[in-house]
């Protein structure tokens, strides 16, 4: 029986995004049947992959290098229980499969007696024949295929991979993460940035309740939430205080933006940071029992020593306690405060978030990023946030400046030199609003099937709009942010 390959472990397994796997099987270079690849297909298609098959030590340390990297050694492996669980289950897989071969070996020895008895039988060409077909399959039984090493290997990554990771599936909405070290399903899906819901966190509140489908799950975290025996009958558990065991597949649902509450965070400033003499980045971290929930794109209120202000997150949702924002030098109290005397421990108080300028989850249409000089950092972390769901078929940012420079360029270029799928091009304002706009959309005639996020003046987005829609953009593929 061949070996099948989630499209998530195939991205893994190779280094090929899970976005680029999917646009192969919709070109019809990658065959895959529900979701799975064969082990021959994957072979096939990405026969330079280099698995190192000179000597079994040297496999290891391959296997090692890739499988585990940074998220072993920097972190925790998962739970004792949970890696015995996970150790037990694929010890029974291969028990099945060393039973299955003997049962071959068995079948090809029972074959051959067969054909002895059929050669007696029979005359000399029967002998004859009978001795080259038992010459053969030998031959075949003993000379393995050249992709068995490969094969091989493959599969031994793929173990070591089932280890220490399981794969979680979201139903309705069909994302897929992994969960890693000891955290939990609810950890794992943030840090992966998928936004299911949840509340405290810590097991008070059951707004994290999903429903198991498929797979195993173990409880890691004590909750004070109890649920119905109903539910616990249905497959009712807290996100927050479970584990995956085994792969599995959950019913939750994805917040939106109105789904999330307004907090009040008490933060310290971990640095601030000169990206130009005119912009800062301000970084800060939350405590350790509470993270900030927010969809890229949104915006929070800062407070400090009796001074506020307004501005856009532009990090992204899954980089757990670390809040970045981008404050421009100007008249404004709280600008003057980061860039006069904030220092590092500083507290300062974020409330939030606001706004509704977020990705749209269902969407996997290739996606337009357009930012206007500060307008780059709600749309910073609308980019980051799309690499890290590797939703959007292929994604193109165009960065205008009027008044700033590129003052993150670099990064930019980072991303457009690490993905294969992403374009990046900074452009200056030469003319007006129109004619940076009609530069834009210039590079897109067809917008049919084509969502925009652009943050900038009023008057830029007017134009834009107007002329994307005029070029096949649907209204619903439009998200436009003012930033004044």
């Amino acid at each position: 029986m061949s070996h099948t390959f989630s499209l998530s472990r195939v991205a893994r397994l190779v280094g090929v995004s899970r976005s680029a796997l999917q646009r192969m099987v919709k070109e019809g270079t990658l065959q895959s049947q529900n979701g799975q690849v064969e082990m021959d297909e994957l072979l096939r298609v990405f026969p330079d992959v280099k698995w190192e098959d000179d000597g079994e030590y040297a496999r290891v340390e391959e296997i090692k290098k890739k499988a585990f990297a940074k998220r072993i050694f920097e972190r925790a492996l998962p739970d004792r229980e949970v890696l015995a669980d996970r150790l037990f289950d694929l010890s029974t897989e291969y028990a099945a499969a060393k039973s299955l071969l003997t049962h071959y070996e068995q079948l090809f020895d029972w074959t051959l007696k067969k054909l002895d008895d059929v050669a007696e039988s029979g005359g000399p060409a029967t002998l004859q024949a009978v001795s080259s077909l038992k010459q053969w399959l030998r031959g075949q039984i003993q000379a393995a295929p050249k992709e068995a090493g490969r094969g091989l290997v493959l599969l031994a990554e793929e173990s070591v991979m089932r280890i220490v990771s399981a794969q979680v599936k979201v139903l309705p909405s069909g994302h897929e993460f992994f969960v890693e070290g000891t955290d939990t399903i609810l950890e794992a899906a943030l840090r992966a940035g998928i936004p299911l819901n949840y509340g405290c966190s810590n097991g008070n509140c059951g707004e994290c309740r999903a429903r198991l489908v498929s797979g195993e799950i173990k409880k890691v975290h004590p909750h004070d939430y109890t649920l119905k025996e109903v539910e616990k009958n249905a497959g009712y558990f807290l996100m927050c205080s479970n584990t995956a065991v085994t792969d599995i597949v959950i019913e939750a649902s994805v917040a939106g933006a109105t789904d999330i509450q307004p907090q009040t965070i008490a933060t310290k400033v971990k640095a601030v940071e000169l990206l130009d003499a005119r912009i800062a980045a301000l970084h800060l971290t939350t405590p350790r029992s509470q993270r900030l929930r927010f969809l890229a794109g949104q915006r929070v209120r800062l407070s400090t020593d009796g001074v506020a202000g307004d501005y856009y997150i532009a990090s992204c949702p899954c980089e757990d306690r670390h809040i970045e924002l981008h404050v421009r030098r100007d008249n404004r109290p709280f600008a003057r405060k980061v860039f006069d005397d904030l220092r590092k421990e500083d507290p300062v108080t974020i409330e939030g978030p606001q706004g509704t300028f977020v990705i749209n989850m269902e969407s996997r249409r290739p996606v337009i990023f357009v930012a206007w000089d500060d307008g780059f950092a709600p749309i910073k972390s609308l980019v980051q946030h799309a690499m890290s769901l590797e939703m959007a078929e292929s994604m193109h940012l165009y960065w205008v400046s009027e008044a700033l420079p590129h003052y993150q360029d670099n990064l930019c270029r980072s991303w457009a030199d690490a993905l294969d799928n992403f374009t990046y091009v900074p452009l200056s304002v030469d003319g007006g609003a129109l004619d940076v706009a009609e530069h834009i959309l210039g590079v897109h005639n067809d917008l049919t099937h084509t969502d925009i996020y652009a943050a900038g003046p009023a008057e830029f987005l007017h134009h834009l709009r107007d002329g994307a829609i005029a070029r096949g953009l649907s209204p619903l593929g439009w998200h436009g942010e003012v930033i004044v």
